[in-house]
């Protein structure tokens, strides 16, 4: 499989800061050894991203011109680098939804910056990659109706404002409740869940949520899962208790649910906020083995009926 990453752009992080920015490098190392093609593409253009975000805004981003209370809300320091990186990886999950649309499933070794909203980047994501790269495919002439299946433990609150108006997208959240944001800006599905909800009721009340949103918004053209790691039992941030195992039965769900429909499913980390950040590159690590076997499952001719 082929997978895009931009880790090998960094940025300076002061000493002790929460943002685990080893584990890119970690997942692209890992899926490396494993056989997988990891590929890196070129900084996403200004002009794609002011088809989205306020242009006032991305000028700010941009230049350096953030006022106190942005750099605040964002949780990272601005520096040129950070905005290399974050142009790098937005056009990662552009190239990725691509490789999905041709082929049923495909993947970015980063995005899932589900935080970014118009005019402001919030929570540690800088742009909204999926809102651009919806513009991008839409622009193309790709794929037009989106489905965003969101299962980081926080609301995409920014993917909410960005695409929530959209007739031709549905956005489906499922989240701990009260937890950041703690404005919430309405999905078309948000499913709160409880602090402490562990495996078995995580994945019933996901399956149900499936369910409903393929019911309400029926035959995307393509799918992009964020398969944030901080629904797990050990997360700094999370507050949910789902075990390695029941990550990985969340991934398939939603995978086999989509791809059984026939939907091509581009697959995003999103976040992830362990203590050990060899966690957080085991659950990434899974997501990267199931977005695989769809892969080999959709490239794999039919049997044969004697």
């Amino acid at each position: 499989m082929r997978l895009w990453s931009h880790d090998r752009w960094t940025f300076p992080l002061p000493e002790g800061h929460r943002y685990p920015l080893a584990k890119y490098r970690l997942i692209r190392e890992w899926a490396q050894a494993r056989g997988h093609e990891v590929a890196e593409p070129e900084p996403i253009a200004w002009d794609a991203l002011t088809a989205v975000h306020d242009a006032a805004f991305v000028a700010r981003m941009r230049d350096g011109t953030l006022d106190r209370r942005e750099e605040r809300v964002l949780g990272l320091p601005w520096s040129p680098e950070l905005v290399h990186r974050a142009r790098i990886g937005t056009q990662g999950t552009v190239e990725a939804a691509r490789d999905t649309l041709r082929l049923g499933a495909g993947m970015v070794l980063g995005g899932g910056t589900h935080h970014a909203g118009r005019s402001s980047s919030r929570g540690y994501c800088v742009f909204n990659d999926v809102a651009v790269a919806t513009h991008a495919l839409r622009f193309e002439g790709l794929a037009r109706r989106v489905l965003v299946v969101d299962v980081d433990v926080h609301q995409g609150d920014g993917t909410a404002e960005l695409l929530g108006p959209d007739p031709d997208a549905f956005t489906l959240s499922v989240q701990c409740e009260r937890n950041y944001p703690f404005t919430r800006i309405p999905s078309d599905l948000d499913v709160e869940l409880p602090r402490g909800t562990g495996d078995d009721l995580y994945l019933g009340a996901l399956d149900g949520a499936l369910t409903q949103a393929l019911e309400a918004f029926p035959q995307p053209d393509l799918a992009f899962l964020l398969a944030g790691a901080d629904p797990y039992e050990g997360d700094a941030l999370g507050r949910l208790s789902l075990t390695k195992d029941g990550l990985r039965d969340r991934d398939a769900l939603v995978v086999g649910r989509l791809r059984a429909a026939g939907i091509p499913v581009c697959a995003t980390l999103a976040g992830g906020y362990a203590p050990d950040v060899d966690d957080i590159v085991d659950i990434h690590a899974q997501t990267v083995d199931v977005v695989a076997r769809a892969l080999t499952a959709a490239a794999r001719p039919p049997t044969s009926r004697t």
